[in-house]
């Protein structure tokens, strides 16, 4: 088949996600906060999923309709259902599932209880997967859809472990990056699994995005800058555009991706 000509709407509307209906679990969180702007700067419709309606006004004190939110505790199956049910009926069906919400415990590489380990892996790989089990009957219904789930560098890379020397309270836990490596096999096996289906399944592996508090230390912070070819840290808008663009018609042919946005931190 030719491409279509220059003159072609697809080309002046493939970012367009006017009438999406956008599902992000964590939609008001440090990061979660720019991906709801991005995609609502878009014409998307965003549901923000969380467990803390409080917390989400107050991120977002002035918001357009079509930014709502349901509540949702990504660690209970019942409630997943529930609030995709409650969304669909609100505001119809979905066509982007975003598994952007994390939780976990423990710290200490060689300290970690059986617990620990248990529930931070389901923190990352089990709630995405959990999530993403439950919207599929959703797209379906829809005959299309994309699934975007939340890696991180620390699925790719390990730690290194001078960066938290003289930072020990924000020393990386081995639990995250067994989790969203997991994550990255999750999104290969389900983009093969549901391609045929016409959903598309992509992740996005953020590096060095530290929240502000963490930036209070500026010592911590210059450690992070020194091994980014960037050699700056992230901020959350520079994430907003990747879930743009897999949320978007313009990547239609994207499946099974691990778009990775860390600076460069990755390369050497």
């Amino acid at each position: 088949m030719a491409a279509a000509p220059l003159t072609d709407n697809f080309y002046r509307t493939m970012f367009d996600l006017s009438g999406q209906v956008v599902l992000l679990t964590g939609g008001y969180g440090h990061l979660g906060q720019a991906i709801a702007a991005g995609l609502l700067a878009h014409g998307a419709q965003v549901v923000a999923l969380g467990r803390d309606e409080e917390k989400f006004k107050a991120a977002f004190p002035e918001r357009p309709t079509t930014l709502r939110f349901v509540a949702c505790d990504i660690a209970s199956t019942e409630s997943v259902k529930s609030a995709f049910q409650q969304s669909q009926a609100q505001y119809g069906l979905p066509s982007v599932l975003i598994n952007n919400a994390y939780y976990g415990q423990g710290q200490q590489p060689d300290a970690l209880t059986d617990a620990d380990f248990a529930r931070s892996l389901d923190g990352s790989v089990g709630a995405a997967y959990r999530c993403l089990r439950e919207v599929l009957p959703y797209l379906r219904e829809r005959g299309a859809g994309k699934i975007i789930n939340v890696a991180s560098m620390y699925g790719i890379v390990a730690p290194d472990f001078a960066v938290y020397d003289e930072h020990p309270q924000f020393l990386n836990p081995p639990h995250y990056g067994a989790g969203k490596a997991a994550m990255i096999q999750l999104t290969k096996y389900f983009a093969s699994y549901l391609g045929p289906e016409n959903i598309q399944v992509n992740c996005v592996s953020p590096g060095a995005f530290p929240s502000d508090k963490v930036r209070e230390k500026e010592a911590f912070e210059g450690e992070l800058r020194r091994r980014i070819p960037l050699e700056r840290v992230g901020e959350p808008q520079d994430l907003a555009g990747a879930f743009v663009f897999l949320s978007s018609a313009a990547a239609n042919f994207v499946t099974g991706h691990n778009l990775v946005v860390d600076g460069g931190w990755t390369i050497r």
